[in-house]
């Protein structure tokens, strides 16, 4: 196993933090992809439409480049999804990582490195559901280098996490992340969070067929009462 340590976030990481972000985030639209052509609605969508230009053009070969036409059209939007996902978050609370996450209150963001580089990262912060604010924290930003997935690197940035919420009398740490980050499910689940929602996150999502999974993991042994 590789030797790696956890640590609070530096200004000098920034760069390595917002790489390793989008890296993360990018490398997941192929799962999304195929996601999608492995829905039933989507299987039927593509005959019907062979079939409808097979008709139209009266050559099935025209029938198969036009269906190759939106097999190609939907990878780009499946990648449009991604980037701008990653052009949002870098826009937001990852262009000014100290500011959102090491001033702000109840919120902290956690690295993990390993020989001299960044291989993990993590952070924490109040929830955005006004349900959830002074009763939850939220996980947010998790991703791992891929060279060092599988070796306890995700299960111990889960751990920071816990952690603090825990130390400052929160009842729950709540999550969300995207139906094709099997890995990442699995993960949360082995830490005790348990699915607790699913949602589409635009219009473009519902027609991909993607959808957002919230999970929850409720904390034994609150000390305290949250800060108002």
């Amino acid at each position: 196993m590789a030797s790696y340590h956890i640590r609070q976030y530096r200004d000098q990481d920034y760069d390595a933090v917002r790489t390793l972000f989008a890296r993360g985030i990018l490398e997941h639209a192929p799962a999304g992809y195929r996601h999608f052509l492995r829905s039933a609605w989507a299987q039927l969508g593509l005959l019907v439409f062979f079939v409808a230009v097979r008709v139209a053009a009266g050559y099935w070969v025209l029938g198969l480049g036009a269906v190759a036409l939106v097999l190609v059209a939907t990878w780009l939007l499946v990648r449009s999804f991604s980037t701008s996902y990653v052009h949002q978050a870098l826009s937001t609370d990852l262009c000014d990582i100290t500011a959102s996450y090491l001033r702000a209150p109840d919120s902290c963001f956690w690295v993990a490195e390993a020989g001299g580089s960044v291989v993990g990262m993590v952070a924490v912060a109040p929830p955005q559901d006004p349900a959830e604010r002074g009763v939850a924290l939220e996980l947010k930003r998790m991703s791992v280098s891929k060279d060092y997935r599988g070796q306890g690197v995700s299960k111990a940035l889960c751990g920071e996490v816990l952690r603090f919420a825990r130390a400052r009398g929160y009842g729950a740490v709540v999550l969300s992340t995207s139906m094709v980050q099997v890995a990442a499910q699995r993960l949360y689940e082995g830490q005790g969070f348990k699915k607790v929602g699913a949602f589409s996150p635009s219009l473009l999502g519902s027609l991909l067929c993607f959808q957002i999974f919230h999970y929850r993991c409720d904390l034994p042994g609150r000390t305290a009462a949250p800060p108002r």
